[in-house]
């Protein structure tokens, strides 16, 4: 059924002051949210969740309110809210349904429950019904994309694999199935990052018997913080968050005597299409996660972290702060953590629906309650970070393959995968194949392998026209090159890079413009707007492969649209306008030919092509 915006509470002036609108017990727990941080504006984010949710959407009134909580100037507090998608400054639905129409959705149909909706409820994304029980919104990701299409109504679970029918249900007041992704250790794979057999193991009892938190006991007790380093980065672990960074060196880099706190930063924010990897970890195992935040905690001479988690996963999220108090409870986290006479605390802040917050400086600005707009460098995060102390900003896949290294020796993790690319990963497919999920395999499987054997190939038989290698910042290949290995260096001489290891596979069906264009509006939509070779070029991106897809464009277009992309790489503060400018400039490239016939036959001669 659908999970309505709670209404907002009718606190009279006298219970709750003049002029004020949020309810008294959450003003208490704004202020307990406060306490978590060494300035209260990182308070900012999680305030406006906790506001919306209970008013609906954040008026005037409850910036206002939120603003003098926080000790900020009102224009502080609405330049984030306009700043993140999930804040709303006007009311949405009591239901607001939200549709992913972004490539991985969007291949399976996405749309269809768009305009479904929209002719169901007579309104068009961003209105309202008359009664104000229904809005429709379409969002350019959820972060599962191998069980798309995908629906969230407001800040719920997601509806996988949504239909028509669903839709349907939700308007009806039904109760609408939430059929999970498949996340698999494929069998004759030896899995070390989800539990086996499909199994969740998210209560610490059940960690705890299989030797769970007793290398981070060994981390705090018994081992020095150059030594835990050293022997991850014997292990050669590279950062599984797209950049491929040695983790143990990345540790190394952290001041011995900064003179002011250090802190661990981890990025939970998986907002790229074609990446949905991080939510299986916190919904099934979540506790090994947690486990290996205690043990990097200690290798930067760290006493806190501070997990950033998009916004939308609302499941992950009650996993993860479940999992973090139980381990609380038993004294795994707190003051003087295993007898050590160290403090190590962890605490949580939820993103609000922002990509480029993926960008470790911009989540760095997003965590202290701003825009989430990165920085300038130098000087980096090890030097000048989190509340402008040396932080290290580490992904949530990566911490959590720490744990088992220390157990096993650099060795045993050397043994899998390949001499630079070491270890296990989990790699999602999604788009046009039958059995879209994660698996955890060993890095260098071939491509071939993953798409014909785990995946169970393409639908309906068809051959491949496309495939994106690791989440939409990766430059496209041709089916030619299915028998690449997934690790970085294989990639890499193959015109691409392995990313998130978020694969996205396209049949001949597809139109390349149509792929092009869903793309493009995505890095539209997510530009921060600081540097204008970006926030022009991903416009301009978007107007030109719109104008070719419905058939109005001419040859020079192409050219236009390869001369852009040369005034974008390279150029600007983050990576954001160089994904930009690989997708667009790599599709019409190595798709040209499809590029020209819409031109000379304006319009797409692929009939049986998903909708933009």
């Amino acid at each position: 059924m659908i999970v309505e915006h709670p209404a907002a509470k009718k606190v009279s002036p006298d219970a709750a002051g003049k002029g004020r609108v949020l309810s008294p017990e959450l003003r208490a727990r704004i202020m307990t949210e406060r306490g978590n941080f060494p300035q209260p504006r990182s308070a900012l984010l999680g305030a406006l969740h906790m506001a919306q949710e209970e008013q609906g959407y954040l008026s005037r009134a409850v910036v206002d309110e939120v603003a003098e909580l926080l000790d900020l100037l009102p224009i502080q507090v609405q330049e984030v809210v306009s700043f993140y998608p999930m804040f709303h400054d006007r009311p949405v639905g009591k239901a607001h349904i939200q549709v992913c129409t972004n490539i991985a959705c969007a291949l399976r149909g996405a749309r269809k429950l768009v305009r479904h909706a929209e002719n169901k409820l007579g309104l068009i994304p961003g209105e309202v019904t008359e009664d104000g029980k229904y809005s429709v919104g379409e969002v350019e990701c959820l972060g599962s994309c191998g069980s798309g299409p995908v629906v969230q109504v407001n800040n719920q679970p997601f509806i996988e694999k949504a239909t028509i029918e669903d839709i349907d249900n939700l308007l009806a007041g039904k109760d609408v199935k939430r059929e999970a992704q498949v996340a698999l250790v494929p069998e004759g794979v030896e899995g070390y990052l989800l539990p086996p057999n499909g199994v969740s193991r998210c209560h610490i009892d059940d960690y705890v018997a299989t030797g769970g938190y007793e290398m981070a006991r060994k981390a705090w007790a018994e081992m020095e913080p150059e030594a835990i380093a050293e022997v991850v980065k014997n292990a050669g672990l590279r950062g599984r968050g797209g950049a491929g960074f040695v983790t143990g060196v990345k540790w190394g880099f952290m001041p011995k005597d900064a003179g002011k706190p250090c802190y661990l930063a981890v990025n939970g924010d998986e907002s790229e299409p074609g990446t949905f990897k991080d939510r299986q970890i916190l919904e099934r195992n979540p506790h090994q996660f947690l486990e290996g935040v205690a043990i990097g905690v200690r290798a930067i001479r760290s006493n806190a972290a501070y997990i950033y988690l998009r916004g939308e996963y609302a499941t992950p999220y009650r996993r993860l702060m479940e999992a973090i108090h139980q381990a609380y409870a038993k004294g795994f986290f707190g003051d003087n953590v295993y007898g050590s006479g160290k403090s190590c605390h962890v605490y949580v802040q939820r993103g609000a629906g922002a990509y480029i917050c993926g960008e470790e400086t911009g989540m760095i600005e997003s965590m202290e309650g701003k825009k989430g707009q990165p920085r300038k460098r130098p000087p980096f995060p090890a030097g000048f970070g989190l509340w402008g102390c040396p932080t290290t900003v580490n992904n949530l896949e990566t911490l959590t393959h720490v744990p088992v290294i220390l157990r096993k020796g650099a060795d045993w993790f050397k043994a899998r995968g390949t001499e630079k690319s070491t270890g296990n990963t989990l790699f999602g497919i999604s788009g046009h194949v039958n059995r879209p999920g994660v698996y955890e395999l060993p890095l260098g499987t071939p491509m071939r392998e993953i798409i014909e054997k785990h995946a169970g190939g393409v639908l309906n038989g068809r051959p491949i026209k496309a495939i994106i290698p690791g989440g939409v910042s990766m430059p496209v290949l041709t089916a030619d090159k299915i028998d690449v290995n997934m690790d970085h260096d294989s990639l890499q001489k193959a015109g691409t890079l392995l990313g998130t290891g978020g694969i996205v596979v396209m049949d001949d069906s597809t139109c390349p413009v149509r792929a092009a264009l869903v793309i493009a509006r995505f890095f539209r939509h997510e530009t921060c707007g600081q540097c204008t070779q970006c926030r022009e070029g991903t416009a301009f991106f978007y107007k030109l492969l719109k104008r070719i897809e419905r058939g109005d464009g001419a040859l020079e277009d192409l050219d236009t649209i390869q001369s852009v992309t040369t005034f974008m790489e390279g150029a600007t503060i983050c990576a954001l306008s160089d994904a930009a400018a690989w997708a667009a400039g790599n599709f019409m490239r190595r798709f040209r030919p499809d590029f020209e016939r819409h031109i000379h036959e304006k319009g797409c001669p692929f009939p049986e092509s998903f909708e933009p």
